[in-house]
């Protein structure tokens, strides 16, 4: 009786040592640091909240200015930039080279709650170039839809395009202006320029320029990306859709949690059903 009860000691020590370690080094010692609970980056941008003067969106109640996108571009251009200007190389055709870019990060990034990340944070924001290097190295990235839109508004402004991110309730995705793409299922009007389309990276089977039903015939906030402009002078603002054409008869998938598989716990289960059994032996005797 006494060895069984030690053996499940030992598995709980063991659950208890795998959970921790599964987020331990949690983000790079280098150019971060904490304050309570949130956690900071060397341009002082809070990666754990998206609102106020230090978070990644900077979100306020007049408007919202995605400071993190600026990290990789202009002089801090680097990694994820470079992924967009290989593919304006590989697709000389502009619409060709604008779905390419698109389903990159479509493909390439596993939709992944900040919380089941190596953060384990409630909210975590990367920047471009953090999530396009852990795809270069390891050839497939996680994250959520600000990653995806930040990495995706970068790319498109690197393989030669016009991007904005725009802000709904509770989601963020990414404009492109590509006024002669006819699969778009709406087009948007940017300060009187029509012609933008929805960028929805966060579906395995989304197309680009399906717009989520619920934001047809709606008013999005929008910020166009530039590494021409400072990011002060650029201003927050509203898109107002146009009459979208029919929808293209294509399946999509929406914005899923989806579960993320720990091969450890296949272990821990089966190591507390030995348990239970052995205990059951032990009290039959």
């Amino acid at each position: 009786m006494k060895r069984a009860w030690v053996l499940l000691g030992l598995i709980v020590v063991l659950l208890a040592a795998v959970a921790t370690a599964g987020y331990a080094s949690a983000f790079p010692s280098e150019g971060f640091y904490e304050i309570g609970s949130n956690i900071f980056d060397d341009w002082e941008i809070c990666r754990t909240t998206a609102f106020g003067e230090d978070g990644f969106y900077q979100i306020t109640d007049t408007g919202f200015r995605p400071v993190i996108a600026f990290q990789s571009l202009g002089e801090q251009a680097n990694v994820a930039y470079s992924l967009g200007e290989q593919i304006a190389n590989e697709y000389p055709d502009p619409l060709r080279r604008a779905e390419a870019v698109f389903h990159f990060v479509r493909d390439r990034v596993e939709y992944t709650p900040d919380v089941e990340q190596q953060t384990g944070s409630e909210e975590f924001a990367q920047n471009a170039d953090e999530l396009a290097m852990t795809i270069v190295e390891d050839g497939i990235g996680e994250g959520d839809c600000e990653d995806m839109a930040v990495l995706l508004a970068v790319m498109y402004r690197a393989a030669g395009f016009r991007s904005a991110i725009v802000l709904v309730s509770g989601h963020t995705s990414v404009l492109v202006y590509l006024p002669e793409y006819n699969k778009a299922t709406a087009f948007f009007e940017l300060e009187g320029e029509p012609g933008w389309v929805w960028a929805e990276a966060t579906g395995r089977n989304n197309p680009l320029g399906w717009v989520p039903e619920q934001h047809l015939g709606t008013e999005v906030a929008a910020y166009e990306i530039s590494a021409e402009i400072p990011a002060y002078e650029i201003p927050a603002e509203a898109v107002a859709p146009l009459r979208p054409p029919p929808a293209p008869a294509i399946a999509v998938t929406g914005i899923g949690e989806g579960f993320t598989y720990r091969p450890y716990l296949f272990f821990i289960v089966i190591g507390l059903l030995w348990c239970t059994s052995l205990l059951r032996r032990r009290r039959r005797r």
